[in-house]
């Protein structure tokens, strides 16, 4: 008989998450072991399933299937990984097949933002929604959508890609391939970049944020500016500013394009300065169609560090039935 426990999983660049969750999405016993950029897949294989048995031993459930949230280009049907920016080892590797084989049970392979996007959807802040855009900003700025209760895919697996639409066409240079994304103006890295350069040209407008790094520009991170604005630095003040008119643009896109009743907005950017919300939130509707904002609501994601392993297993559990 199926236990009705699913084996969350979270591949991030530092550490891997590995959840039990149940039917319902609730979180039975969890833990984490360190990653890596270098990390080898059979490392990471061989620890997953290391440290299942001994969440399961713990709990005395056995699971009947996995689900994978990993950061990075995936194969839909294949859980094969095309690219992983946090693991590059695991590029070209078929993470489904594999799991497969260790477990003895069906397995299911995500990107890591749309498993968050699927989880806030079931079990957090969209929960009852029919149509939602999930946008996480952190280091980077990745996204989710469902459209008619439906996770939105694409024809190759890469619909939500959200940090990389343009918002400016004569913008500063993103990671990927383009400039002016999303990203590349409100993402974590962006951030620090631009309080970086603007310190470099002028320092003495740097005061404040220098003087939470001891001095170092090349330290100051998001997290850092977050602090000086909630400080009342004019520099970091500025800066939110103008990451609040970009998560602003793209949001307006996000809402002209899909029509969703809610956006939710979560990662770590959002975590340390959630007054981004609320300042996002009145340009969007400022600048949108009104016919496009009737019923929209603006909302804080709901479950922190859990949403990507509670919306991996729930998604495996999905595709397990039958219905995702």
């Amino acid at each position: 008989m199926a236990s009705g426990t699913t084996l969350g999983i979270d591949i991030g660049g530092t550490k891997v998450g590995v959840a039990l969750v149940d039917v319902h999405g609730n979180v039975l016993s969890s833990d984490r072991f360190p990653s890596g950029i270098e990390f080898a897949p059979d490392d990471f294989i061989a620890q997953t399933l290391l440290l299942a048995q001994r969440l399961q031993s713990a709990i005395g459930r056995e699971i009947d299937a996995v689900g994978v949230g990993a950061a990075g280009q995936i194969e839909p049907i294949t859980g094969i990984v095309r690219e992983s920016p946090n693991l590059v080892q695991l590029g070209n590797f078929p993470l489904r097949t594999r799991l497969e084989e260790a477990f003895n049970v069906p397995a299911f392979v995500t990107n890591d933002v749309r498993a968050a996007a699927f989880g806030e959807w079931q079990r957090g802040a969209g929960q009852g929604v029919s149509d939602l855009v999930a946008l996480f900003v952190g280091t980077g700025v990745g996204g989710g959508i469902i459209h008619a209760n439906r996770v939105v895919v694409g024809a190759t697996g890469t619909a939500g890609e959200i940090g990389h639409i343009t918002i400016d066409i004569n913008g500063a240079p993103c990671r990927c391939r383009n400039r002016g994304c999303l990203e590349s103006l409100a993402g974590g890295w962006a951030i620090a970049l631009r309080a970086q350069q603007a310190i470099a040209s002028n320092p003495s407008e740097g005061t404040a944020i220098l003087g939470l790094t001891g001095g170092k520009t090349d330290t100051i991170t998001a997290s850092t500016v977050s602090r000086a604005f909630h400080n009342s630095d004019p520099l970091a003040g500025r800066i939110m500013k103008e990451t609040a008119r970009a998560l602003a643009a793209g949001i307006t896109s996000m809402v002209h394009a899909f029509n969703p009743c809610m956006v939710v907005l979560g990662g770590g950017v959002i975590e340390g300065t959630p007054e981004l919300i609320g300042m996002a939130k009145e340009q969007v509707f400022q600048s949108a169609l009104l016919a496009a904002t009737g019923p929209l609501e603006i909302v804080k994601a709901h479950l922190g560090g859990d949403a990507i392993v509670i919306g991996a297993a729930l998604m495996a559990r999905r595709s397990l039935e039958g219905s995702i």
